[in-house]
């Protein structure tokens, strides 16, 4: 049966030709679509969360009844609020994070409109040497995901906040953070801040977590390390008596515990500078901003919900439950911007995203009591930095856009180069496999090294080159978390 052209679902699964299908092989719509395999890799970082999710939730239908019946018995205002199942509050931040995707989806294209009509838009520097290389592309989309998510995360504090009201302080020092870093962003896309602003404002923005941070400050000693610091509940004479005149070494854990004190607070703050520039200086081709970010929320994801099956502290539970309510909004609003930023973009995430999701990271690592662990899932980010430091602290020279360029003639990405004399740069040619008198070396960043390594290729396979890295190593970084660490902490 044909309705407008189309066979209908009933007749299609009885044609041998196309089962299942609403169109006929020989429509145009019926063709393979790169987009359908676009969104099926794009779901693969959710599996394993979700594995772990679904069997925390509880009957949807039970819950919604039972939150109807909270409300309607609930009449002594003075009485405590009983905290909910966590299988409902979960049930709960999904439905939150699956509205904040929807959101973002249908706001981004009415937001694009409005920067461009204000200037705010760029041209796509990978694209140049094609067609589209003069096309205006909105620019500090951010924003967009920026502002649903505090709207999703408002709306899950709410909630949050009155079954924990210990935590109220904790979740309004997250919303302040994240909120001054989107505005710092935003304000970068506008005004294009110097890097001095960029390096000093984060720490400021990191203020209020720290004010608030009630956890501990000391750390374990890994085991190897311990009998250089104690032996016999005694202070070593050299490394464990220099080490106490900064921290203060517990002279019950013959080693194996020290308190860092200020030093841990000055980490955390360090971490959310880094976090925050992490991303903005791993990035230049589309999808990788949001792509990256997403991939590292999904593991931090897993990382939460093994502790909150495994864990029996109700204060730890609580701890990681901020963090999945926080990351699975982070997921959503993510997700419904990538479909916009993936190759070819049609928006710019801008600064506004990298800040604001960086500070993200941050915010969850350090209320979620994870902030070492959550460095094992930014191994590409921490190398990038590493491997990009000689230019960016300007012993090597570095230009002002160091992102692939186009070559016409293979139709592909290759490297960009910065200028130097044949003499100079001795090490780095000798590190990268490059001629000694060369004249041009690539611009140091993992994206550069990536095609050096793996040969030209396209900017989607690029992208989702280092993606697939990024999940892997977010892998890498679970597997050294509960498995390798065992070797080298106490159970």
């Amino acid at each position: 049966i044909k309705i407008g052209g189309h066979f209908s679902f009933l007749a299609q699964t009885h044609d041998n030709r196309a089962p299942l299908s609403f169109i006929h092989p020989s429509h145009p719509k019926a063709k393979s679509n790169p987009e359908t395999m676009s969104t099926l890799l794009a779901l693969l970082p959710l599996i394993a969360p979700l594995c772990l999710l679904i069997p925390l939730l509880e009957n949807p239908i039970a819950v919604v009844q039972g939150w109807i019946n909270q409300l309607m018995t609930h009449s002594n205002k003075n009485d405590l609020p009983e905290i909910p199942p966590v299988g409902s509050q979960l049930l709960a931040y999904m439905a939150v994070a699956v509205a904040g995707f929807l959101a973002t989806d249908k706001l981004v294209p009415h937001i694009k409109q409005y920067t461009l009509r204000r200037g705010i838009s760029g041209k796509d520097l990978g694209k140049r040497g094609t067609s589209i290389a003069d096309k205006e592309v909105p620019e500090g989309l951010g924003i967009a995901s920026g502002t649903v998510f505090l709207i999703c995360l408002i709306f899950c504090l709410v909630g949050y906040a009155t079954s924990h009201p210990t935590k109220l302080l904790d979740v309004n020092s997250a919303l302040l953070s994240i909120c001054f870093m989107l505005f710092l962003g935003f304000t970068d896309d506008v005004l294009d801040w110097p890097w001095r602003y960029k390096l000093f404002l984060p720490s400021v923005a990191s203020l209020p977590l720290l004010c608030c941070y009630n956890g501990s400050t000391s750390i374990v000693v890994p085991i190897p390390l311990r009998a250089w610091i104690m032996q016999d509940n005694e202070v070593t004479p050299i490394i464990g008596r220099l080490l106490s005149i900064l921290i203060t070494i517990d002279p019950q854990a013959n080693g194996a515990l020290v308190d860092l004190g200020l030093f841990y607070l000055l980490y955390m703050g360090l971490l959310a500078v880094f976090c925050t520039n992490a991303i903005n200086i791993y990035a230049g081709i589309n999808g990788l901003e949001c792509g990256q970010s997403y991939v590292i929320a999904c593991a931090v994801l897993v990382h939460n919900l093994i502790e909150i099956h495994s864990n029996a502290n109700q204060n730890e539970r609580e701890n990681h439950l901020l963090s999945v309510m926080i990351m699975l909004s982070f997921i959503g609003v993510s997700l419904g911007l990538l479909r916009h930023n993936w190759y070819p973009a049609s928006v710019f995430v801008g600064d506004t995203f990298c800040y604001f999701a960086g500070m993200t990271f941050a915010v969850v690592g350090i209320l979620g009591h994870f902030s070492k662990t959550l460095l094992l899932f930014l191994i590409p980010q921490v190398f990038n930095f590493l491997w990009s430091s000689p230019q960016l602290f300007k012993l090597v020279p570095c230009p002002r856009h160091r992102l692939p360029t186009y070559d016409p003639k293979l139709g592909k990405m290759v490297p960009s180069c910065f200028e130097c004399k044949a003499e100079e740069h001795k090490v780095l040619k000798l590190l990268t496999f490059q001629d000694m008198n060369a004249t041009q070396l690539s611009n140091m960043t993992v994206i550069n090294l990536c095609l050096q390594i793996f040969g030209p290729m396209g900017e989607k396979e690029l992208c989702t080159l280092l993606l697939v890295i990024q999940g892997l190593s977010c892998g890498l970084g679970l597997f050294t978390r509960y498995y390798i660490a065992k070797f080298f902490f106490d159970e």
